[in-house]
């Protein structure tokens, strides 16, 4: 049995699906099946139980998953500790949700490059539960999310500080007369969606339609036009607004603040490029 094996397992155990788990792997679908026979016919003992719902685990299924996830994450911390150096190396896979990585991250990212110029840095952008999802399941070293976050194997440095602020067309009326119009969001998980609705729920004001966007600067350009208004953090607007293209409006209290937190998987060794981008954040004032 061979930790590749392994992997695979753990993948369709946690996708519930061939076809999911090879889309995760980047792997393709007849490996993937092939691999799992393979495994089964090793084993003498059939792991998954097929139906047209997907694949669930039978009980010896169970009991292979506790070892490959212990097995896999001993494998993991072993190169980790194998990359552990006094000199950054290695890559660093960075996630963040849109509006920081617009607005705060660039200097942050340029400061720790010229740091660490043999550290290969990446950065993608979404939502915060998908985020902290893949930084759990290890597809990120770390995230830039919306919290904090309260689980168990997540370690977090506070980041930055923001201000939510509703933003509509320029002469668009009072607050109260803006919260009329369509919301324009990202998609169900926008943390900001989140906030609004439970605003106008509490403050008594009903909800109107939402329409979602896949970007930032649609969302912008949208509220500018007159298509509607958005909650969105006061930093990640600055410039639009000071050019009049939108207007902002202050929330009550108890809406305003965003605090964005670094999040990291808890554990008991850290590659050295993680290591210095956590320093280097704990030497930083959140701002």
């Amino acid at each position: 049995m061979e930790s590749g094996d392994l992997k695979i397992f753990q993948a369709v155990a946690r996708e519930g699906s061939i076809t999911k788990a090879a889309q995760a792997l980047n792997y393709v679908q007849s490996n993937v099946t092939t691999r799992i026979q393979q495994l089964e016919a090793q084993l003498k003992t059939p792991l998954f139980r097929r139906s047209n719902r997907g694949m669930t685990l039978t009980p010896a299924g169970e009991n292979l998953l506790e070892y490959a996830d212990r097995i896999l994450s001993l494998l993991d911390e072993a190169e980790k500790s194998a990359r552990y150096s006094e000199h950054p190396s290695g890559p660093l896979r960075i996630g963040s949700i849109e509006t920081a990585a617009v607005t705060h991250l660039t200097p942050l990212l340029k400061s720790y490059c010229l740091q660490y110029p043999d550290v290969q840095l990446s950065l993608q952008t979404g939502e915060t539960h998908r985020l902290t999802r893949q930084v759990l399941n290890e597809e990120l070293d770390g995230a830039f999310v919306y919290g904090p976050v309260d689980h168990p194997d997540i370690g977090h440095v506070a980041a930055f500080r923001d201000e939510l602020v509703l933003i509509s067309e320029p002469g668009a009326g009072r607050l109260e007369e803006c919260l009329a119009k369509p919301m324009l969001f990202f998609d169900v998980g926008c943390s900001h969606r989140a906030r609004a609705e439970r605003f106008l729920s509490e403050s008594g004001h009903p909800s109107g339609p939402v329409m979602e966007f896949g970007t930032f600067e649609v969302i912008l350009r949208g509220v500018s036009e007159g298509l509607g208004v958005s909650m969105l953090p006061k930093s990640s607007i600055a410039e639009a607004a000071e050019a009049g293209r939108i207007a902002t409006h202050r929330l009550p209290d108890r809406y305003r603040d965003l605090h964005i937190w670094f999040v990291h998987r808890q554990e008991p060794v850290c590659s050295s490029a993680l290591t210095a981008f956590i320093a280097m954040l704990d030497a930083e004032p959140a701002m």
